[in-house]
């Protein structure tokens, strides 16, 4: 692979995204846990663009270390299971932190539940005023509250911290028309509008998360964040993964 490019070369369009990573990325191919060097990579390709004057802002979700669900844990009210899970988000995001301050960046955690020992509890204006003076802001415990998925906390911040991309991290390249790890001829989509995605439930993000970024006019990038350089690429307006919201 070639390398990165150079902060000092980037031009951006879109200038304060919002980065969605999950948990399962952040085990780094292993069922649960956290990958060093996955955090390391992320942090080095989010320090890439913040010096480079992006403004940005990460949601990271929690299954990594706990996924709960009515399925795994039947015992456990999904109320419980939802506030398990918002606590496990917040290891990834101190984690996260800790990493991006190691490569040099300044960077804060800022949680939608009260954890007042650890991190500052999350208002738009504080977020906003982090953003402003070139700090990363890493978002944790989702939107606080059970049954909404960290992928709609992250399309709701975007809105909230007017943000101009959100960027959803993923394993793959883009969104296919199926799972291309199952099947050969599954095609992928280069572009789509939101009403496709919400229409053909083609699993981009939740269809909450989709309908909020329709409204708020904030299009979505889905893309494979191994790549290298992918989220400068995205950000500078180039062909990476697949765009949601019309045309590029």
């Amino acid at each position: 692979m070639g390398e990165d490019p150079e902060p000092e070369a980037l031009t951006f369009v879109y200038r304060r995204p919002v980065l969605k990573i999950s948990g399962e990325f952040l085990a780094g191919g292993r069922p649960h846990g956290l990958s060093r060097p996955t955090f390391r990579s992320i942090a080095r390709r989010i320090v890439e663009v913040q010096r480079a004057g992006a403004q940005v802002a990460v949601v990271v979700g929690g299954g990594n270390i706990f996924r709960g669900g009515r399925n795994e844990f039947p015992e456990i009210p999904q109320t419980t299971a939802d506030d398990m899970g918002m606590l496990a988000t917040l290891i990834n995001a101190l984690a996260l932190c800790e990493y991006l301050t190691t490569e040099g960046a300044p960077a804060t955690v800022l949680s939608a539940v009260e954890a007042p020992k650890i991190a500052d509890r999350f208002t738009t204006r504080h977020a906003r005023q982090l953003l402003d003076a070139g700090t990363v802001v890493i978002l944790a415990a989702g939107t606080g509250n059970p049954f909404f998925t960290t992928d709609t906390a992250a399309a709701l911040r975007a809105v909230e911290l007017g943000a101009d991309l959100l960027l959803k991290a993923t394993n793959v390249d883009g969104v296919y028309s199926d799972d291309p790890r199952r099947n050969a001829k599954a095609v992928r989509y280069e572009s789509l509008d939101y009403q496709t995605v919400i229409a053909k439930d083609l699993k981009v993000m939740d269809i909450s998360a989709v309908a909020i970024c329709r409204d708020a006019g904030i299009p979505i990038v889905v893309f494979n964040l191994k790549q290298k350089g992918a989220i400068a690429l995205a950000l500078q307006g180039k062909p990476v993964g697949t765009f949601v919201g019309g045309k590029r």
